[in-house]
């Protein structure tokens, strides 16, 4: 058996996944955790990052990750904050990929979740939640652990009420495919949230790496990933098939000692560069001139370094009969002409 096409771990009781969600007819016993293929040849059209090195950086970050990462958990919270907007409840959950333990560790309640999928590239990242499970104290939630690719989404259709991706889908390499996926994984009426990093994020570095590649090897090549525009977020959630779209930014800034710093909080992210046509090797003279550009650019009055990360949050639902819909085109019964004179705005 192809080891990369299906592989079972054992782990303790308490990991048992809910075989009833998953999309095959090879379902592990009760007592083992459940891993399904993650190599990325047999996937189709443009490939723009390499996934098996993106997966490999997921397990180093899951030994680097910093206990309370201040980013990660400040954009867990305001996802997992639109939760709070919503009268209904959510029993079934899937946690896609990116930060898993601080949506785990941050939910709390909210969404009224008795059963939730953490999913992960990474085996290592999900044994690291797993192993932390024991620290969250909600004993009551009944908690699944797979090992699968965002690309290949291995749910059932309409089986879950909530879709949570922090920090993850930027990552794919068919974006519209993994959120038509995870569409079609949602029952009706069933909700969609994600953040992902926007193309604002890391501008400093990317300038300044320009610079210093321009001066130190007379060309350029990508150091940083492609992101998704603000603009294309809303098309993106339209071209998925989910109906009342919604997208917001938020743009935060941390400060660092020096851009070794920062370098080592991307690796701890898991956010370091995965394109299949970058570069492999990056002269110390170059990345000398990276550092000292960075900080004759960009550096405050006490000597750190910022770096901003846009994070672009995305909210879709599934349709249904009861959700709101927009009027026919023609069929308004008042104009705005009327509305402006009767509330005094006519002059």
């Amino acid at each position: 058996m192809n080891s990369f096409l299906f592989r079972l771990r054992r782990v303790s009781e308490s990991a048992s996944p809910s075989s009833s969600l998953l999309r095959s007819s090879r379902v592990a016993p009760s007592n083992e955790w459940v891993c399904f293929s993650t190599d990325s040849e047999g996937s189709s059209g443009l490939r723009i990052f390499d996934r098996d090195l993106k997966r490999k950086q997921r397990d180093r970050a899951a030994w680097l990750m910093r206990p309370h990462d201040s980013l990660t958990d400040t954009v867990a919270d305001n996802l997992l904050d639109r939760l709070e907007d919503c009268k209904k409840t959510f029993p079934t959950a899937l946690c896609l990929g990116g930060s898993l333990t601080p949506i785990r560790g941050l939910l709390r309640g909210r969404g009224a979740v008795e059963k939730l999928i953490m999913m992960d590239t990474s085996y290592d990242t999900i044994k690291l939640c797993k192993d932390s499970e024991p620290k969250m104290g909600d004993e009551n939630m009944e908690i699944s652990f797979v090992v699968a690719d965002e690309e290949f989404l291995p749910i059932k259709e309409s089986s879950l009420d909530l879709v949570i991706s922090c920090l993850g889908l930027h990552w794919t390499n068919d974006l519209p495919g993994a959120m038509i996926q995870c569409k079609l994984a949602l029952k009706p009426d069933g909700l969609f949230l994600a953040a992902i990093l926007g193309g604002e994020t890391l501008k400093e570095l990317r300038i300044a790496c320009t610079i210093a590649q321009m001066e130190r090897d007379g060309g350029v090549s990508p150091r940083v990933s492609p992101l998704a525009q603000v603009r294309d977020a809303g098309n993106l959630l339209t071209r998925a098939g989910f109906s009342l779209p919604g997208v917001d930014v938020d743009e935060y800034t941390v400060r660092y000692k020096s851009a070794l710093e920062l370098i080592e909080h991307l690796r701890a992210m898991g956010e370091t560069n995965a394109l299949l046509q970058r570069s492999t090797t990056l002269k110390k003279e170059t990345a000398l001139a990276t550092a000292a550009i960075y900080e004759s650019m960009f550096a405050a009055e006490d000597g750190t370094i910022p770096a901003t990360f846009q994070v672009i949050y995305m909210t879709g639902w599934k349709e249904h009969p009861s959700q709101q819909k927009a009027k026919i085109r023609g069929s308004a019964t008042i104009s705005f002409k009327d509305i402006q004179q009767q509330f005094g705005g006519g002059n």
